[in-house]
């Protein structure tokens, strides 16, 4: 299958969606995944082997009923593995997949204590997304709800667990913004739907939750926002704009202030990660559209003390 071709360094951005952990039980309980009481074993052989022979529709229906299971063995390395496997192989209908993306895009709202249902559900729809960059099936209305249902989902994420070594990833923020990215890289995706995808992300780097962001979200954060100016999908006032209200210490006076609290240090610590991984992509780039953003965060770290 080709790939669209991207930027070398650009390329950073689209590595590692998401870690997997050691082959653990099977759960006795199958919440839902079709492959719950399948020999743990054949299932590490045919992901060893690439899911050659799991590439069908109903192949990708079974991957995507496990994307909520607890056990992260199920979940990330049969789940998600093997779900992106079927897609990018190319033999999933394009009707499975607009099944796909409504039951994925409705798991978004589940709010669960184990927390895995909603993040893996946007790690898989990403994944269908992607389908329809590649080869382009989906209507523009269509598009449109996928991106506003993701804006919601992204702007509302407030679990931020994202790692542990006991029941594997969640990630919610990181892989909300995965979707965001694609959406961005698509074409056929239009400047009114990016602008909320646009706000998700400034909602989330600025939200004043006390949440140090520490697994990498400030970069997968950053992606969307990357290849939106890659596009020059705004204009270069727009992008001056934003930076600057990203740099508005308010509610505070001074950014000085942020020193004497928890909250807003986190808040300080995520905004600059955040404009360093910008203006290091943007400034190493021969992009010229990407010159409004290399300002604008070179800008915004003058600002940040």
């Amino acid at each position: 299958m080709k790939h669209a071709y991207i930027p070398a360094l650009a390329f950073c951005f689209l590595m590692g969606c998401t870690s997997s952990l050691a082959n653990g039980q099977t759960s006795i309980e199958d919440f839902g995944c079709a492959l719950a009481t399948a020999d743990s074993e054949m299932l590490e052989q045919s992901r060893e082997d690439g899911f050659a022979s799991q590439q069908t529709d109903s192949d990708a229906r079974d991957f995507a009923s496990c994307l909520g299971h607890p056990n992260p063995f199920l979940r990330d390395k049969i789940g998600y593995e093997g779900l992106t496997a079927a897609l990018r192989a190319g033999g999933v209908s394009e009707g499975t997949r607009r099944d796909l993306i409504a039951e994925l895009s409705g798991n978004l709202s589940v709010t669960e204590d184990d927390g895995f249902l909603a993040p893996f559900s946007a790690l898989g729809l990403s994944e269908l997304v992607r389908t329809d960059r590649i080869e382009p099936f989906l209507t523009p209305e269509e598009r449109v709800e996928i991106a506003n249902t993701t804006t919601a989902y992204l702007a509302g994420v407030s679990d931020y667990r994202a790692f542990s070594d006991q029941e594997g990833w969640r990630h919610g923020v990181a892989h909300g913004a995965d979707v965001a990215m694609q959406l961005a890289l698509n074409p056929n995706v239009e400047t009114s739907p990016l602008e909320g995808l646009k706000q998700a992300v400034t909602d989330q780097i600025t939200n004043r939750s006390g949440y140090a962001f520490r697994h990498g979200e400030p970069e997968r954060l950053a992606r969307p926002i990357y290849f939106m100016a890659t596009r020059e999908a705004f204009e270069p006032e727009v992008w001056t704009a934003w930076f600057e209200r990203l740099a508005d210490p308010a509610p505070l006076s001074n950014w000085g202030d942020a020193y004497q609290s928890e909250v807003e240090l986190a808040r300080l610590h995520n905004l600059k990660a955040f404009a360093r991984v910008l203006y290091i992509n943007a400034s190493l780039s021969e992009n010229e559209a990407l010159q409004p953003v290399s300002d604008g965060a070179l800008n915004m770290l003058k600002v940040l003390p």
